[in-house]
């Protein structure tokens, strides 16, 4: 999902760093209000920069990672995982990758938009109380993991259009193709991290620092 230097326009790169700085300012007074939100937050982070770092193959006009979504999403909430994608970004461009610190903004939207899309849509209702309530079965986090990484694989394809360079289709299309596995294999992982982390639910830390105990039929 990364964007390589130099496809965007200085103004565009500009312009998507104003958007995702606006984007996370929406939604920060909601997060330092509560200091639980905040240690989620950087264990998002960390998380999400252990998987990016673990698995990254260069693949079309992109990059794939394992990204790890639904996990930090159910195991940390919306916004520690919203602001985790953002913070993890600007620690593996410092410390690993400087030359994507120049599309720091770009990425981070490339994240962080899916991420409200499918939350909005539907991802809230798994935290939500009473009727409505969604529980986490392996469908409904294929169908989370289906829907995110489809925005991730638009939202490439929308800064690849916004291009300097015209991209080829075959390109993208190869990178989009990339992520079928990706879906398939994810949900896996976070059934199984869910369940583990379900047998500790009663530890202090765990019911403290994780949203574990607001999710229903792991």
């Amino acid at each position: 999902m990364h964007i390589e230097p130099g496809i965007l326009s200085a103004a565009k790169v500009a312009a998507a760093n104003a958007a995702a700085i606006a984007t996370l300012a929406t939604y920060a007074p909601k997060l330092v209000r509560v200091p639980a939100e905040l240690v989620k937050t950087v264990l998002a982070a960390g998380f999400f920069s252990v998987f990016m770092e673990l698995y990254h193959l260069p693949v079309g006009a992109s990059e794939l990672h394992f990204v790890g979504a639904s996990a930090v999403y159910f195991i940390f909430g919306f916004r520690p995982t919203l602001f985790g994608f953002a913070l993890g970004l600007l620690l593996q461009g410092a410390l690993f990758e400087p030359q994507d610190l120049v599309h720091l903004g770009v990425n981070a939207l490339s994240l962080m938009v899916p991420l409200i899309a499918v939350h909005e849509t539907f991802g809230k209702r798994f935290f939500a109380r009473g009727e409505g309530r969604l529980p986490v079965t392996w469908a409904q986090i294929l169908k989370f993991d289906a829907t995110y990484y489809a925005g991730v694989v638009s939202m490439v394809g929308l800064w690849l259009l916004m291009g300097e360079e015209a991209t080829p289709v075959q390109d993208w299309a190869l990178f989009a193709a990339s992520y079928l596995p990706l879906v398939l294999c994810e949900p896996l992982f976070t059934f199984v991290a869910l369940k583990l982390l379900g047998r500790l639910e009663a530890n202090p830390a765990v019911r403290r620092y994780t949203t574990i105990g607001q999710l229903a039929a792991r």
